[in-house]
C-alpha cells in the first residue's frame, strides 16, 4: 500500500526519471556527410595530332606516343582514369564522364598487352584516321552481310 510518506519520495523520483528519459541530454552531436564527386581528370596536352595504331584483333585504335591510355573507336576518343571513363570527340578533349555501361565492351576488353605492338605495325596518321576507320567499318559490314548470305543460302 502506498502511504503519504512513500508518495512524497516516489513522485519526485518519477519526475526525475521521466526527465532523464524524455528530455534530450545536452551533448556533442556529429554529422558525417560524404559527397563523392570524383577527382577532376588531369589535363593531357597533346601538342600535335597523334598517329594511331589499330589494336590487333579489334576495331579499336590507340595513340602509342601519348603517355596516357587514349583509345579511338567509331568516331570518339575514350580515356580511362581511376576506374572511370571519359569520352571526347577530339583527342585533346573536352573530356566528359560517361557511365560504365556506355563504354563499348570492345574498348573495355582490349588485350592487356595492347601496347606491345610489332615495330612494323602500321601507324595511321591522324589525318587518315577518319577515312581509315570508316573504310574498315564498311569492309566489316560487307563481310558480315556476305557471311550471313552464305550461311542462310539467300
Amino acid at each position: 500500500m502506498i502511504t503519504r510518506k512513500n508518495s512524497v519520495t516516489l513522485i519526485p523520483g518519477l519526475i526525475i526519471m521521466s526527465l532523464l528519459f524524455f528530455c534530450p541530454a545536452k551533448g556533442r552531436a556529429e554529422v558525417d556527410v560524404s559527397v563523392n564527386i570524383g577527382l577532376p581528370l588531369p589535363a593531357v596536352v597533346i601538342s600535335a595530332p597523334p598517329a594511331v595504331v589499330m589494336i590487333p584483333g579489334t576495331p579499336v585504335y590507340f595513340a602509342p606516343d601519348v603517355e596516357v591510355d587514349i583509345f579511338f573507336y567509331r568516331g570518339y576518343w575514350y580515356r580511362p582514369y581511376r576506374e572511370r571513363w571519359y569520352r571526347a570527340t577530339h583527342y585533346n578533349g573536352p573530356w566528359r564522364y560517361i557511365a560504365p555501361r556506355a563504354v563499348p565492351s570492345v574498348i573495355v576488353n582490349v588485350p592487356p598487352d595492347y601496347r606491345h605492338i610489332p615495330p612494323s605495325h602500321e601507324r595511321i596518321p591522324y589525318g587518315q584516321l577518319k577515312k581509315h576507320w570508316k573504310e574498315r567499318e564498311r569492309a566489316g559490314k560487307k563481310a558480315h552481310r556476305s557471311y550471313n548470305h552464305r550461311r542462310h543460302g539467300d
